[in-house]
């Protein structure tokens, strides 16, 4: 089996990503097109992890950071890749990428139903807020 790397993604790969995310990722966001993404990567080229085995992807986590706070967003994994530590090195590169900008603390954004994604994030240290919930409104 061929080694799994991380790296940024690439622009020309926003359709791939969004081909990826409709088969790996748990539930679907306003900002799962290709304007999103390609938004993301214009404003931030280095937020968009990839985590890629020869010439696939195998796994993403977007690591934003503004300045103020860090966000993981977009954990996902192929289904025939999981358990493998994949997920884990995603979450390793987001943290090396933080606190090389100085973050102090990563929150991540998790679905309720999603038990097998709490069960992953649990593992790489984090655990749920019970005292906060994520009000949104969607602008468009």
């Amino acid at each position: 089996m061929n080694e799994v790397s991380i790296r940024t993604a690439r622009m020309a790969e926003a359709p791939d990503i969004l081909a990826f995310w409709a088969h790996a990722a748990e539930g679907h966001s306003i900002t799962d097109d290709l304007d999103g993404v390609t938004r993301l990567l214009a404003r931030d080229p280095r937020a968009l992890l990839v985590a890629e085995q020869g010439n696939a992807i195998v796994g993403t986590l977007i690591a934003g950071y503004d300045g103020w706070r860090c966000h993981l967003y977009r954990l996902a994994v192929a289904p025939d890749h999981r358990r493998q530590g994949i997920a884990t090195a995603l979450v390793a590169a987001a943290q090396e990428r933080f606190v090389a900008l100085g973050g102090r603390r990563a929150d991540a954004m998790v679905l309720d139903r999603n038990a097998s994604g709490q069960a992953a994030w649990q593992a790489s240290g984090f655990h749920a807020e019970g005292q906060w919930s994520r009000w949104v409104k969607p602008l468009v």
